[in-house]
Parts: C-alpha cells; structure tokens; sequence
C-alpha cells in the first residue's frame, strides 16, 4: 500500500510540475528565417531576429529590420539554415 502512495504522488507530481500536458524541459530553438502564409495567399520570408512561441498556436516573430508579427503557427514555417 505504502509504494502505491509513492507512486501516485510522484505521477501527481510530475502532471503538476509538467502542466499535465507540456514537456518537463523546454528547449530553446535558433532559426534564421520565417516563411509564412497572409490571407490573401501570398507568402512572405521573413528574416528573423529573435522570436517566441505562446501558450496556443501564435509566434510571434521580430525580423531584422526592426518589424514585429504575430502569427498563426498554422501560416508559418521556421527555418534554420545551414552554415
């Protein structure tokens, strides 16, 4: 009985600290370039300076001349190119 109690507080545990259904470590991603999709259909390349993802599907990405979108991350594809 007493390890079934240590077992189910280590799960309850874990879902708090993990947010139930996020990932226990979050790791940072580099990219040089964002292509994304606008409404009227046209794609756009964007060169990224810094960006951030949120809770959902928005990103939102400040490009190189200075210029900041929020985007769907349903229109948009990251890329990090080879050097």
């Amino acid at each position: 009985m007493n390890r079934l109690m240590i077992i189910a507080a280590a799960v309850v545990a874990f879902a708090l600290v993990t947010g139930f259904n996020r990932s226990l470590f979050d790791t940072n991603y580099t990219f040089d370039t964002a292509v994304t999709k606008w409404p009227d259909g046209t794609m756009k390349e964007i060169r990224i300076k810094k960006w951030q993802d949120y809770e959902g599907e928005q990103i939102q990405i400040v490009a190189t001349d200075g210029t900041i979108y929020l985007l769907s991350m349903n229109n948009t594809v990251l890329i990090k190119n080879k050097r």
